[in-house]
């Protein structure tokens, strides 16, 4: 059999943290948001500084950047994203590679302000038919987002109906909207907050009770089929068990769920789907083979309970969670290793003066490893910022890139003064810290859930 060019790997980068993440956990395309025009006004978004910083950083490892501008918008919106498109168009050292859009009228004023950017269709547009699809390649899009709701038999027939040139993009794994195309009124209705101007506040996910018109005040708990009350609660999408179908379906862009998210869980995602993309190209037996490896790994980052959404045909009632609200939530994020260096007795932590010291200069350019068989494991310090509390004499894990897990005993932890101290209460705070097993840069430091701390 034939294989198709192999997919796209396209994750979400919800702030520059999450960004070089993605970047270094396998992503071949990031997409990201600025401080407007984007449907997740509740993430952290990008100021102008960082959305250059950020793009300069995944050019330079060969992975593209995407920016979403797919709200549906008003009047008063225009001016302000005919601006906006300038200073995109404008950045330097160098821009975007593509724009996501859904609104047709955003769409005119990209083709006028910038006619050179590639652009994508949002899945916002509802996306459900090769005709759609014609009609936006016609207008000069380059990759369309197909609905959420179309089934891989769906995606095959477009896939045979449009140009070659032209890119499929599906989402493949994340969170499920239950609203068509993500088109929702809820948040606008009861809080006042469009989830169609990047402002949702999830109300599919609140528990519902039901009140009688002349009993104010008496609520009756609603029940399906007994098993509880959460009406608008649907599975997770996860697609990691079938990337052959995704492959043969002819997508060019797998497009994995959540601006929203922590690093840890673009890591684990990026890592994981990554590995499956690569071992199916690879060959069916090795993709086949470390199929429990998959599973594991992607149960590992926060999650609903999972599904497949409507690629198998329409979702039957079990694409429903009725008895709970939560997440499963197996490890906890600690924080990433931003910096590995000899620790040396600290005088370069205690005085920063020493960081242009002899210290600091002898080591200054050393590869890692000659800390390690020089000076051995245990005079290496970390320096990573606090996301969760932990403490010295724990046992975590260190989250690599390639693959590997690698349990770890914190043997030591120290302030910015280098003073030494036994945990880390205080989030967001920067600490050097030493572990029993080697760390470098940009490693997660996570912790199962339930471990002691």
């Amino acid at each position: 059999m034939q294989k198709r060019k192999k997919p796209e790997l396209l994750v979400p980068a919800g702030s520059p943290e999450v960004l070089h993440t993605a970047v270094i956990y396998g992503a071949d395309a990031v997409y990201i948001g600025g401080e407007a025009f984007g449907l997740r006004a509740k993430a952290k978004n990008f100021s102008p500084e960082e959305m250059a910083e950020g793009i300069a950083f995944a050019h330079s490892h060969g992975v593209k950047v995407y920016v979403t501008a797919n709200i549906l918008a008003h009047n008063e919106d225009l001016d302000g994203a005919r601006e906006y498109f300038r200073e995109l168009r404008d950045m330097k050292p160098e821009h975007c590679d593509a724009l996501i859009l859904s609104d047709p009228g955003m769409f005119d004023i990209v083709k006028e302000v910038w006619p050179e950017v590639e652009i994508h269709i949002s899945t916002q547009a509802n996306n459900t038919n090769y005709q759609t699809f014609l009609f936006w390649w016609k207008q000069g899009a380059k990759r369309v987002v197909s609905a959420r709701e179309l089934s891989l038999r769906e995606i095959k027939e477009i896939r045979e109906r449009i140009p070659k040139e032209m890119e499929i993009e599906c989402f493949v794994h994340g969170a499920m909207c239950i609203s068509y195309s993500g088109r929702c009124l809820l948040s606008s209705y009861f809080t006042g907050r469009d989830a169609n101007q990047g402002a949702c506040t999830h109300p599919c996910r609140w528990k519902y009770a039901v009140v009688e018109e002349t009993r104010p005040g008496e609520y009756f708990p609603v029940y399906e089929n007994e098993r509880g009350t959460f009406l608008f609660n649907s599975k997770d999408l996860c697609m990691v068990e079938h990337i052959p179908e995704l492959v043969e379906a002819g997508i060019d862009s797998l497009k994995i769920e959540g601006r929203m998210k922590t690093a840890l869980y673009a890591a684990t995602v990026a890592r994981t789907y990554r590995r499956a993309i690569d071992d199916y190209f690879e060959s069916e037996e090795t993709y086949a083979s470390r199929m429990d490896w998959y599973r594991a790994e992607i149960a590992k980052c926060t999650h609903r309970r999972f599904s497949t959404g409507f690629y198998f045909g329409k979702p039957s009632e079990d694409a429903q969670i009725y008895d709970n609200g939560t997440y499963v939530n197996e490890y906890t994020y600690l924080g990433m290793a931003e910096e590995v260096r000899a620790g040396g007795g600290l005088p370069w932590l205690q005085d920063a003066a020493a960081r242009d010291g002899e210290t600091a200069a002898s080591d200054k350019g050393k590869p890692e490893q000659e800390f390690y068989s020089a000076q051995g494991k245990s005079n290496l310090l970390v320096r990573f910022e606090q996301r969760n509390k932990f403490s010295v004499g724990d046992v975590i894990e260190i989250m690599k890139p390639d693959g590997q897990n690698l349990s770890a005993l914190v043997k030591a932890m120290y302030n910015e003064q280098g003073e030494a101290v036994e945990s880390c209460p205080h989030a967001r705070q920067t600490l050097w810290a030493e572990f029993s097993e080697r760390v470098e840069k940009y490693d997660i430091l996570r912790r199962k859930a339930g471990a002691s701390e």
